[in-house]
């Protein structure tokens, strides 16, 4: 069961084209709340369902950040998008 926080994180990172990223404070601030970076990590962090796009989302320094399935495969994905 996902609260209606996490809809709105997984909204919002749906709609990242392929090839392109948005930073967690991005992502927050698409969402109305510009406080909510880290929350935003902490939500795609726990995601496991490939429907969300989750590699699309990286850290405000240009640095990848986390991954559920790990950093290497988050790069691996998003060479693969023609991202990095």
């Amino acid at each position: 069961m996902t609260s209606s926080f996490q809809e709105k994180v997984y909204s919002v990172v749906r709609r990242i084209p392929r090839g392109k990223t948005l930073t967690y404070k991005e992502v927050a601030l698409k969402m109305g709340m510009p406080n909510a970076a880290r929350a935003v990590g902490n939500t795609l962090n726990k995601n496991r369902s490939k429907d969300v796009p989750c590699h699309r989302v990286i850290r405000s320094d240009g640095k990848i950040g986390g991954y559920y399935w790990g950093a290497a495969a988050k790069i691996e994905i998003l060479k693969k998008e023609g991202t990095i």
